[in-house]
C-alpha cells in the first residue's frame, strides 16, 4: 500500500496520571469523581514507578488529569504544587506533559505553563440552563469561569485543547453557541489547537441515569463544528465512544481528523476501552486513511515554548520524522 496517497488521521500515544479523583464538583453524569477526602493522592514515587517502564514503549504524552480541590480549600496550594511536581517529573523522564485540572487561577496557569507543552479544559456547554440540572452541584461549571480560563490561556500563549460534552441536556442551538464562543476566542488569541467533540456515554458510576448521545446527532455536530470553527483548529473525536470502526470512518468523512490521546484506560470513561489495534489500523487504511502518532502540541505552537521544553519537543519531532 502506498501510504503517501492516504489522508492522515492523528492520535497521541498517551498515558494518564490522576493526581486525585476527589472533586468538589458533583456532575450527575460523571464516572470519574470521588468525594473530597475519599481518594488518596498519587505519590511522586508511585508516578515514577508507573512512568519509567513507559520510556521504551513509545508513549509521548503524559496527561495529568485531576479532580478539583476547591479554590478556597486550605489544601488547594498543596494540590497545585503536587500537580506541578508531577509535570516536572514527566518532563525529567523525557515525556511531554499536558494538564487538565479544571479551572485554575491566572497565576496557577502561568506557573503550569512552564512545565507543560499544552493544557486543556472542556468548555462543555456555555448555556447556564445546565446549572439547574446536571451541573447544579458543580460550582466550577459556571460557563463564565470556563470561558475566562480559555481567555487567560490565550493571553499566556498556552497551546490549548477544549471541547464540548454532547447530550447532557443542551440543544443544538446551545452547541452552535458554544462552538461560536470557541471560534471567537481563537480568532482573538490563536491558541486553540484542537476541539474535542465528546458524546455522553452512560457509565456505571454516574449518579443519575442518562442516555447515550445519538450517533446521527453526533455526526451532525461534527459537521456543524467544521463549519463554525476556523480551519486551523483540529476536530478530535474519542474512538472508544464511537460504535464500530465504520463509525470512526463516518466521523472522518464529516470533518474529524484526530482520535485524541490513546492509552491503556480512558479514566473519564472507564467502561469504554480504547480500540487502537491492527484491526482499526487496517480498516482505516482500506478506507484511505493512515493513522499516525503526533505530539500533544501542534507544530505551529512550538515557538511559544520556553527553551527547556522546546528542546524536548524538538527531539520528539525528530524521532517521528
Amino acid at each position: 500500500m502506498n501510504f503517501s496517497l492516504l489522508s492522515k488521521v492523528t492520535y497521541s500515544p498517551a498515558y494518564t496520571l490522576v493526581p486525585t479523583f476527589e472533586c468538589f464538583n458533583h456532575c450527575t453524569y460523571c464516572n470519574f469523581r470521588a468525594a473530597p477526602g475519599q481518594s488518596p493522592w498519587l505519590t511522586l514515587a508511585e508516578a515514577e514507578a508507573r512512568l519509567k517502564p513507559l520510556q521504551s514503549q513509545g508513549v509521548i504524552e503524559i496527561l495529568i488529569l485531576s479532580g478539583e480541590v476547591h479554590p478556597a480549600s486550605p489544601r488547594r496550594q498543596d494540590w497545585f504544587q503536587h500537580i506541578y511536581r508531577l509535570c516536572q517529573l514527566a518532563l525529567d523522564l523525557g515525556f511531554l506533559p499536558h494538564t487538565n485540572a479544571g479551572p485554575l487561577s491566572f497565576s496557577e496557569l502561568e506557573s503550569l505553563r512552564t512545565v507543560n507543552v499544552s493544557m486543556g479544559l472542556m468548555l462543555e456547554q456555555i448555556t447556564p440552563m445546565l446549572l439547574e440540572t446536571v451541573h447544579r452541584h458543580a460550582p466550577s461549571k459556571v460557563p463564565e469561569l470556563r470561558v475566562q480560563q480559555l481567555e487567560w490561556a490565550g493571553q499566556l500563549k498556552i497551546p490549548f485543547t477544549t471541547g464540548l460534552l454532547l447530550g447532557i441536556g443542551e440543544s443544538e442551538q446551545d452547541r452552535c453557541e458554544t462552538l461560536a464562543t470557541i471560534a471567537q476566542l481563537h480568532q482573538r488569541w490563536g491558541h486553540i489547537q484542537e476541539v474535542i467533540l465528546q458524546p455522553h456515554s452512560t457509565g456505571q458510576k454516574q449518579s443519575e441515569a442518562g442516555t447515550t448521545f445519538p450517533f446521527d446527532q453526533f455526526l451532525r455536530t461534527i459537521a456543524l463544528a467544521r463549519e463554525i470553527l476556523p480551519g486551523d483548529i483540529t476536530l478530535q473525536v474519542p474512538p472508544n465512544l464511537i460504535p464500530e470502526p465504520s463509525g470512526i470512518l463516518a466521523c472522518l468523512q464529516v470533518g474529524a481528523r484526530d482520535l485524541g490521546g490513546i492509552g491503556p484506560i480512558d479514566e473519564v470513561n472507564p467502561d469504554y476501552p480504547h480500540p487502537l489495534g491492527q484491526d482499526l489500523v487496517h480498516q482505516l487504511n482500506q478506507a484511505g486513511w493512515q493513522l499516525v502518532p503526533r505530539l500533544p502540541i501542534y507544530p505551529q505552537f512550538d515557538h511559544w515554548l520556553d527553551h527547556y521544553i522546546y528542546q524536548s519537543v524538538k527531539e520528539w519531532r525528530e524521532k517521528l520524522t
